[in-house]
Order: structure tokens, then C-alpha cells, then sequence
């Protein structure tokens, strides 16, 4: 029985769907609007020879993945930053990168992406739209803190603002754009808290307690919402061979080129999750003031070179520990971190 393999390219309103045979040759192609029940359609008299259906991960790649999956087709998530292009072509279309989807699966040569299970995505989402809201709310409390320190000459402590009233804001300024300045800045942070806090208490409600997210709050820096959000970007941890593959995903790790002992240049430094980097630097900055062993690893990083990588390797240790926690089943142990 021949076997079939289907590329999808997909866009935000349309995608192309192509299909090849076990042998390369080209069998099918459609443009179709981005519709479920037409793409499956599309593959229904074809189901039982479908062998793979690739599909170029996009920022809107959930519903397309979700729904043939559910459906039991063999759906994978091709990894675009790793397919090697054309090369020496004058022209191509959406159609050729349709095929090209689907000869890679027929070679069993396509980079594939994790595919996250839908339900823990949904909370993981929403851990993202939190770090989204934190990071707004800290944009608007240095803006108040630097509209305060030029204008009125003294910069207020982190708990002093956070407990600010708008009103009492207002106050404390002559003119009447500071005044309105400080009084939406300080009514903002308050609106972010309440739904930052909203969202912590769905997180809470959705994800049960489990020993890994208490295993992780073992290293020092990390919380419960820290954890969670570590056990949640990671997924499993099996992805990962090793502790400095988990920290480069991590971005905890130099990307810098090197060729006899010199830098020659650097590679890519946004490859890996963001999110992590965030974390594992919140971490850092956290364990650094809390716990002692950190503290004097980071103070020695930053003598020897500057703040900045003395955050970013503390994170790194950090970032390492974690993985031989979620790998072994095991709590933080600081001997093992930094030595005796």
C-alpha cells in the first residue's frame, strides 16, 4: 500500500497543503482557508495512508496541531529555525514550501519541535501572560520612581510606592502633568497587582501540588509561581541529554564563537526559551540576597568580571541544579552545586 506525506505551510488566514508519495512524486495540492473541517476534508480519503503530517510551527500553529491530532492523524510540528532553505533557486512559493514539508518527512530528515500537551499549555500561557503583566507593572514603578527622583530630588523605596495612593501621588507633585503622570502611573501598578494576583490564584486552582514543584522551590530563588513556571516551560525534562543542554535552552550559556583561543564572532543568543531565561534570572537576583553559598559565587563572578555575568552564571548554576532535580527525582543540595 503506498504511503502518503503531507506539508502544511501555514499563514495567519490561509495555509497550503501538499501531498507526496512514498516515491517524491507530487500528488496533491490545495490553498485552503484556515479551517479544521476543510483540511480534514482535504485528508478523509486518505486516512489510512497518511503516514506524516508535517506542519510549520507558527505563532498560530495550536488549533491545526490540536485538531488533526485529535482526530488521530500523525501530526508533527516542523522546527523552521533548523530546516535548511533552498539554496541557488530564483523563485519560490508557499507551495514549494509546502513540499518541501512533506519530501523532508518522506526523507525522514525533518527538524521537529516539542509539541506540549494541551491542557498544562493552557496553564503555561498563562504564566506567560503574568510575566507579561509584571514586566509592565515594573516598567511603570521605575518611570514613578524616576519622575519622583527629577523632580522632587529624592527617589522612594519599592514598598513606599507599591503602597502609594493615587491620589497622595498626585499630591506630592507641584505641576499638573506630573500630578496626572503620577496619579495613572500609581492607579496602573494597582490594577496590574490585582491581575497579576488573579492569575496566580487560577494557576494555583489549575495546577495541583506535586512533588516536583516542591522539589523545585528546594533551590534557593525559587517560589511557587518560579517553580511552577520552570516545570511548565521545561516539559519533559527527557528532552534534554544533559544539564548543559537544559541551560543553553535556558540561555543561561555564552553564545560566542571561539577558534584558537580567540572569539571569532557569536551565534545565536535568542535560541532557547525566553521565559526560562527570565525565570532562572529572577532566580538569581532572589538567591543571591537570600542565600549565602550564592551570595559569594556571585560576588566572585562579579569581581572577576561585571554584574551582568555574575547574574547570568549564578543563573546557569541554577539552571543546572534544576535539571538534576526534575531528572533524578532529587532536592537542592549546595555541596553539589558549588562544592564543600
Amino acid at each position: 500500500m503506498n504511503k502518503y506525506y503531507i506539508g502544511i505551510d501555514l499563514h495567519s488566514n490561509n495555509l497550503h497543503l501538499a501531498m507526496k508519495d512514498q516515491d517524491g512524486n507530487r500528488q496533491l495540492h490545495k490553498k485552503l482557508p484556515c479551517d479544521l473541517d476543510q483540511v480534514l476534508a482535504v485528508l478523509k480519503p486518505h486516512r489510512k495512508t497518511i503516514k506524516t503530517v508535517a506542519v510549520e510551527s507558527t505563532y498560530n500553529w495550536y488549533w491545526l496541531v490540536d485538531g488533526l491530532r485529535e482526530n488521530d492523524y500523525p501530526a508533527v510540528l516542523a522546527n523552521p529555525a533548523q530546516i535548511n532553505q533552498y539554496q541557488g533557486l530564483k523563485q519560490t512559493k508557499d507551495v514549494d514550501d509546502a513540499y518541501w514539508l512533506a519530501e523532508m518527512a518522506r526523507l525522514d530528515i525533518l527538524p521537529t519541535g516539542y509539541i506540549y500537551d494541551p491542557q498544562l499549555r493552557s496553564v503555561r500561557d498563562l504564566l506567560r501572560r503574568r510575566t507579561q503583566l509584571v514586566h509592565q507593572r515594573t516598567g511603570l514603578i521605575v518611570s514613578f520612581k524616576s519622575l519622583h527622583a527629577r523632580t522632587l530630588g529624592a527617589t522612594p523605596r519599592l514598598a513606599e510606592v507599591k503602597s502609594l495612593e493615587p491620589e497622595k501621588a498626585a499630591a506630592s507633585f507641584d505641576r499638573e502633568g506630573d500630578q496626572l503622570t503620577a496619579q495613572v502611573q500609581v492607579t496602573m501598578i494597582g490594577h496590574l497587582d490585582e491581575q497579576i494576583a488573579i492569575i496566580e490564584r487560577a494557576v494555583l486552582r489549575q495546577t495541583k501540588p506535586t512533588a516536583l514543584y516542591q522539589r523545585l522551590q528546594s533551590i534557593p530563588g525559587i517560589g511557587k509561581i518560579l517553580g511552577m513556571t520552570i516545570a511548565l516551560e521545561t516539559g519533559e525534562i527527557e528532552r534534554f541529554p544533559s544539564a548543559g543542554d537544559f541551560a543553553s535552552y535556558c540561555r543561561t550559556v555564552d553564545s560566542k564563537r571561539w577558534s584558537n583561543e580567540k572569539v571569532k564572532g557569536r551565534n545565536n543568543g535568542k535560541c532557547g526559551n525566553k521565559y526560562l531565561a527570565w525565570a532562572f534570572v529572577e532566580a538569581a537576583h532572589s538567591s543571591r540576597r537570600y542565600d549565602e553559598k550564592c551570595a559569594a559565587f556571585y560576588e566572585k563572578k562579579k569581581q572577576q568580571r561585571n554584574t551582568a555575568v555574575a547574574t547570568k552564571a549564578l543563573g546557569c548554576k541554577l539552571a543546572k541544579a534544576a535539571w538534576w532535580i526534575m531528572k533524578e527525582g532529587t532536592t537542592y543540595d549546595a555541596r553539589r552545586m558549588f562544592g564543600q
